[in-house]
Formats: C-alpha cells, sequence, structure tokens
C-alpha cells in the first residue's frame, strides 16, 4: 500500500496564483467558437434531483440529443447523469444514439453509508444498463486520516463497476485545502479511477480552477509514472461558456489537446449546454 501521508504539501496562494497565470496567457489564444462546440460535445446533461420524474429524464435526454439537429455543425452532448431508478428510462430515451448513461451512485452525495450498501447500488445501477458510475469519497473518513480506508473503497466499488467507467467525486470544497486535494486525487488515482470529478454539485463550494489546477497535476504526474491516461470531469455551478472555457484552457495547458475530447473531459451541467450554442450562434 503506498504511504498516502508523503503526499506534495501545497500553498493555496501558489495554486491561485498559477491558475491566474496560465488563464491570463492563454485564455485569448482560443478560438470561442471551436472550444465552445467542443465543450458542448464533453457536457454530462445531468438531472439529480428528489423530484425527478419520468417524463423530466426523458426530455433531458431528447434535449441531449438534439444538439446536432440545430445546423451549426454541434455535437450533442457525450452522456446523460441520472439517479438509479432512471437508468432504464436514459437508456431507452437514447436509443439509436452515442449518447452514454451515466449514474450516481454509492450512496451519493453523503457518501455516509456502509461499503455493502455503496457496492450494492452500484451493482443494481451497472445492471440496469450505466455505462458510467459516479461515486464519492467518503470525506468524514478521508479527514480522519483514514487515507487506507478510503482507498479500499475505490478499489471495492472499482471491481463492483465491471465494465462500466468510474468517476470518483472528490467534493473538493469539503476538502478545503489544495494538499487535501492533491492526496484525495492520489488515492482515486491509484484504486483505479478511471476518472476524477470536482463536486456532487450539492454543496458549495464546488468547482474551483484552484481544485481543477491540482487534480490536474495529480493526473499528469501519474500518467508520466505510469503511462496511464485518466480523464477529469469538473461539476458544480458551471454555468456559462465562459467559466467552462477556463477549465478546458486548464486542462489543455497542464495535460496537452489528447485530453480535449469526450474520452478524457467532461463537464457536469444542467444549465450550461443552452448558453453555449448561444454563444456559438453568437460567434458565427
Amino acid at each position: 500500500m503506498i504511504d498516502f501521508t508523503q503526499s506534495p504539501v501545497f500553498s493555496d496562494d501558489d495554486i491561485k496564483n498559477r491558475v491566474s497565470k496560465i488563464l491570463n496567457n492563454s485564455l485569448d489564444t482560443y478560438s470561442l467558437k471551436k472550444a465552445y462546440a467542443s465543450i458542448l460535445g464533453m457536457i454530462d446533461l445531468t438531472t439529480l434531483e428528489g423530484a425527478d420524474t419520468t417524463q423530466k429524464v426523458v426530455q433531458m435526454c431528447e434535449k441531449g440529443r438534439s444538439f446536432d439537429r440545430l445546423g451549426y455543425g454541434l455535437p450533442n452532448v457525450a452522456a446523460v447523469c441520472v439517479y438509479p431508478t432512471l437508468i432504464r428510462t436514459a437508456r431507452k430515451a437514447l436509443e439509436g444514439t452515442r449518447i452514454l448513461v451515466a449514474s450516481v451512485a454509492g450512496a451519493f452525495p453523503a457518501g455516509q453509508s456502509p461499503l455493502h450498501i455503496k457496492v450494492a447500488e452500484v451493482k443494481y445501477a451497472v445492471e440496469e444498463g450505466a455505462d458510467e458510475i459516479d461515486m464519492v469519497i467518503s470525506r468524514g473518513k478521508f479527514l480522519e486520516g483514514e487515507y487506507s480506508l478510503v482507498y479500499d473503497e475505490i478499489a471495492a466499488i472499482r471491481e463492483a463497476c465491471g465494465d462500466a467507467h468510474l468517476k470518483v467525486i472528490l467534493e473538493t470544497g469539503e476538502l478545503t485545502t489544495a494538499t487535501n486535494i492533491r492526496r484525495a486525487s492520489e488515492i482515486a488515482l491509484q484504486a483505479g479511477a478511471h476518472f476524477l470529478k470536482t463536486s456532487t454539485g450539492k454543496m458549495q463550494p464546488a468547482a474551483t480552477p484552484e481544485a481543477m489546477l491540482v487534480m490536474l497535476e495529480a493526473i499528469r504526474d501519474h500518467y508520466e509514472q505510469t503511462g496511464k491516461m485518466v480523464g477529469i470531469k469538473p461539476a458544480g455551478g458551471i454555468a456559462d461558456p465562459e467559466t467552462a472555457l477556463k477549465y478546458y484552457v486548464l486542462t489543455d495547458q497542464i495535460l496537452g489537446s489528447e485530453w480535449l475530447n469526450k474520452d478524457w473531459l467532461r463537464f457536469g451541467a444542467s444549465r450550461l449546454a443552452n448558453s453555449l450554442v448561444d454563444a456559438v450562434k453568437a460567434s458565427g
């Protein structure tokens, strides 16, 4: 077992300064029309509310599969993300498309359930037809220093996923420091995550460029050490194209253009898609 207490220690001010430097030097060099269209194709269109209904999910799926019919060369979204009981509804509504079905599972959003309950829910979601599982780590155990337990939980859920891809949500707003975010990233990477994800979207702060930078550098270092690519998904509060572009640029600047596609970069969002379409139209 890796000793996760040896993770790098970061200055939060240094992280903030490095984010500002990267964005200030790079943002103006990107074609907005191209970037916004690309981001649209990386969205996990999401509804995760207690009041979600079959009709709401069907309507969301129809929206997700409609963008390529608008006449602007736009892609459809990468996936839809729903609760486990609505997976079958989403799969049926997306028949004939390449849009994937993602599901939160494993005691989302708090993570405060026994491991066997988490694993059972993940297995249920996979059996219902989920292509991807978005799980959240046990932040309470992490903050108590129970790093091996957090690792073991992620590894067990990764095994329960079978062929489904696993996105590990760190809930960075509750980890509070860049050092904690880096350590949690390393644990998830070593446990077999296919993606790191910033947030559940159920608390503030959710995604931040600073958390994203730390996670991207962890993925970069993991890739340099192992040769294994791992994706990243900023989620929570990303509602406008300008904000989304910052995460897109950070990914490109730290990991490279190889990560700028839906296989390796996703955006968790419910409101972003429409504003991206409007931005592409406005850019000619």
